[in-house]
């Protein structure tokens, strides 16, 4: 249940994954045909890799993956899809990837909080300056093309310029005058995914009207009298989710002398979700890893986003253009999930079961609540935000001499805001059902009643130079963000009487520069600084995160065979965290910590060679082989309330970043038939920061994941489909924040139809 308190306000990999930037993608080049150009231009606006075949030239870290490469395996997961791109650390936790921590280059995956999310060059999360935690995402199935850019141009893609931006880029207006794609999919434990889209463009009108469903009954077990009875319904602990998109384009005649495109975007999100943040132990996840406590029974989220966004391009002479796009989201959610046992958070109850005899009896449901009064509590997490804007980007096209100019300026403003209003229900357990207890509603906003605004206004300016063999892209970002929060009486909740205020301002300057040289068709070398920036949210004392961020590599393609290796380092001077529900208990959510000094290191490495290219077999045999080496280190010893970093030594490892990460990939293409297969093994990590071995109770265990798609053509326009996720069963301890052992997905079927018309 969503409790509304407030009105709302107003390329493929193949040709992709070796590439780098530091600047703005290539634009047509100025004696390109007038809509050419123009078109190529719209695209680069929305994008942050720009058009595929000029990636190669950028400097810096760039990945892009199209559809077709999307297609291979038609997931619904995020954090699958992103394991194919080198320096992305994720971290799972629902086996299905609907609330996605993805993080770059070591920087913090917590709900996605330290890197920058967008669709179609917009900024998408909830309120990701003033809440960044991104509890709604844009499924990935529906996506036309993922993108991500680290390094010196991630200036561009702020606020949070430290590991990188990834881009979601959605299905655009086809050209012909009709046309449109079905794919119809089913799995596993009652699995479905479901992607349909039709549109058309004819004359100087374009439209698209899309769906994305998708479901799944849960692989986890209830052990619980739930299943049966009035007051314990039949209850799945999987999910549903429902996404619309609709498009509507206008453009003038693409001959004429000033080129303009209007486009009206409207999306709706629901999803409702039978998950839990409670684990179990570690004795238990042995036992049976797909179990779920008793305690978890009434654990349900539900969300509700809805987006708007309008979009002028206007093409003044061939040399210039200007981009400007408005938007407004509106995002709902309510989490109700167990908070706490007789006074005592989840975490800590399963971390010392043995301490707590009784209040495990509860959390597995074998106690009877009315022997001694002993209950628990299951807190609404219900909160409500809203995101608007306005962004205009200028590029200009010129020349100094033999240096060749592309300059684009952009400026945005941007307000969003995050409002909680929380409660708690009291719940007593009587044989292996939870009841609620007399009197045990509680109140909206008795638990949390705040509001946390932010308003930015962010600017840049880069310029690609281009002259003999060199690019050489230099940057400037400037942000100045306010934050502030208002907390208001909570016993009895009264939005008249404010309690507290407090308010952070953030005024940075976010300088860098990258630059390629090619010394031939086949080797370049690249290399390029920046400062990384986050703001720290709204206390009165937030220091914001601040870094120097180096990256130096070289890339060499020839024929069929195309690699690339990027060295980076992430040198903090203060490395800021902060608390979530999903890090765990022992802080405030919403309080920050700073850790002082840090170093991130690294390698990001790939290989691209296709076999039967290179033989001339006349069939395809792509091959693909992502390594990411990262490690970490904590510079100032520390003692903190944030679960994750805990007692810091000199030296200690930061949290959750595997040291190695590995991808290897095949495929074989052949008349109507395709296969492919990958295969993702990420490192042992650690829960908690420290050093030497990792101790049981702390660790994310390391695992090979196996994944294998097949398709068969029966016309060119009718196509059979069929996957295999983990093919080897792989059972492993994925997460162990907020409280307690929780595993991936198993061996998960899928097979169906693709169609197009």
């Amino acid at each position: 249940m969503i409790m509304s308190h407030r009105p709302g306000r107003l390329g493929r990999i193949g040709g992709a994954l070796l590439l780098a930037c530091a600047g703005i993608p290539g634009k047509a080049i100025a004696d390109d045909a007038h809509a050419t150009a123009s078109s190529s231009r719209v695209l680069e606006r929305i994008t942050i890799t720009g058009d595929p075949d000029r990636i190669q030239d950028i400097s810096g870290s760039a990945q892009s993956l199209d559809r077709e490469e999307l297609d291979r395996f038609s997931y619904g997961d995020s954090h699958r899809v992103l394991r194919q791109i080198p320096g992305v650390n994720i971290q799972e936790e629902d086996g299905f990837g609907l609330f996605p921590n993805i993080g770059m280059r070591g920087t913090r995956v917590e709900r996605n909080t330290r890197i920058t999310v967008m669709e179609d060059g917009v900024l998408i999360a909830p309120a990701p300056y003033s809440a960044p935690a991104a509890y709604y995402f844009p499924p990935v199935g529906r996506m036309h093309n993922v993108e991500v850019r680290k390094g010196s141009s991630s200036i561009k893609h702020g606020p949070y310029t430290t590991g990188g931006a990834l881009n979601l880029i959605s299905t655009p207006i086809p050209q012909e005058s009709f046309a449109g794609k079905a794919d119809v999919l089913f799995g596993t434990d009652g699995g479905r995914r479901n992607h349909v889209w039709m549109g058309g463009s004819q004359g100087q009108w374009g439209w698209l009207v899309e769906g994305w469903t998708a479901g799944s009954d849960g692989f986890k077990e209830l052990e619980t009298g739930r299943r049966g009875g009035s007051n314990m319904p039949d209850r799945d602990t999987g999910f549903d989710q429902r996404n619309f998109l609709g498009k509507l384009r206008w453009n003038s005649d693409p001959m004429a002398r000033m080129f303009q495109e209007v486009e009206v975007k409207v999306g709706y999100n629901d999803t409702d979700a039978n998950e839990t943040y409670l684990g179990l132990t570690l004795d238990d996840f042995r036992k049976d890893p797909f179990r779920r406590y008793a305690a978890s029974q009434e654990d349900q989220i539900d969300t509700e986003h809805r987006s708007f966004q309008i979009r002028h391009y206007i093409a003044p002479t061939e040399r210039l253009d200007v981009t400007t796009t408005a938007y407004y989201h509106e995002f709902r959610r309510n989490w109700y999930k167990l908070q706490t046992v007789d006074g005592q958070d989840p975490d800590s109850i399963l971390r010392n079961p043995d301490d707590n005899p009784q209040r495990m009896d509860w959390i597995r449901g074998n106690f009877d609540g009315t022997a001694n009064g002993l209950t628990g509590r299951v807190r609404a997490n219900n909160r409500e935000y809203y995101t608007y804007g306005i962004q205009t980007q200028l590029g200009y096209l010129f020349d100094t001499g033999a240096v060749r100019h592309d300059l684009e300026v952009g400026v945005r403003y941007h307000e969003d805001e995050e409002d909680r209003l929380q409660w708690e229900d009291e719940y007593e357990m009587r044989n292996g059902g939870m009841f609620i207890t007399d009197g045990g509603r509680g109140t909206p906003g008795e638990q949390a009643n705040r509001v946390t605004d932010a308003r930015a206004v962010a600017a840049y300016v880069q310029d690609t130079m281009q002259f003999g063999n060199w690019t050489v892209v230099p940057g400037l970002r400037y942000e100045t963000i306010s934050i502030e929060e208002e907390r208001f009486q909570q016993n009895p909740p009264d939005r008249r009487v404010t309690t507290a205020r407090s308010k952070a301002t953030y005024n940075v300057l976010i300088p860098g520069i990258g630059a390629t040289y090619r010394f031939n068709p086949n080797w370049s070398v690249l290399a390029g600084v920046h400062r990384g920036f986050a703001p720290a949210g709204a206390g009165d004392d937030a220091r914001e995160e601040r870094s120097v961020n180096y990256e130096a590599g070289f890339r060499y393609q020839a024929g069929a065979f195309r690699s690339e290796m990027i060295g980076f380092l992430n040198d903090y001077s203060n490395l800021v965290a902060v608390c979530t529900e999903a890090s765990g208990g022992g802080c405030e959510v919403g309080e920050t910590f700073s850790g002082g000094k840090a170093r991130v290191y690294g390698v990001e490495s790939v290989a691209l060679y296709d076999l039967g290219l290179a033989r001339d077999w006349g069939v395809g045999v792509p091959l693909s082989l992502t390594y990411t080496w990262t490690d970490s280190e904590f510079r100032e010893a520390g003692e903190f309330g944030y679960a994750p970093w805990g007692t810091v030594e000199r030296g200690d490892e930061l949290p959750q970043i595997p040291e190695h990460q590995i991808t290897a990939g095949a495929g074989l293409i052949a008349g109507p038939w395709a296969a492919n297969v990958t295969a993702n093994y990420i490192a042992s990590a650690r829960a908690t920061a420290g050093s030497g071995s990792i101790p049981r109770e702390e660790k994310l265990e390391s695992r090979l994941l196996v994944d294998v798609a097949g398709e068969y053509a029966f016309t060119q326009n009718v196509r059979a489909f069929a996957s295999v996720e983990n093919v080897l069963d792989e059972k492993y301890v994925a997460g162990l924040r907020p409280a307690g052992a929780r595993p991936g997905l198993p061996r998960t079927w899928w097979a169906g139809m693709k169609m197009t018309f």
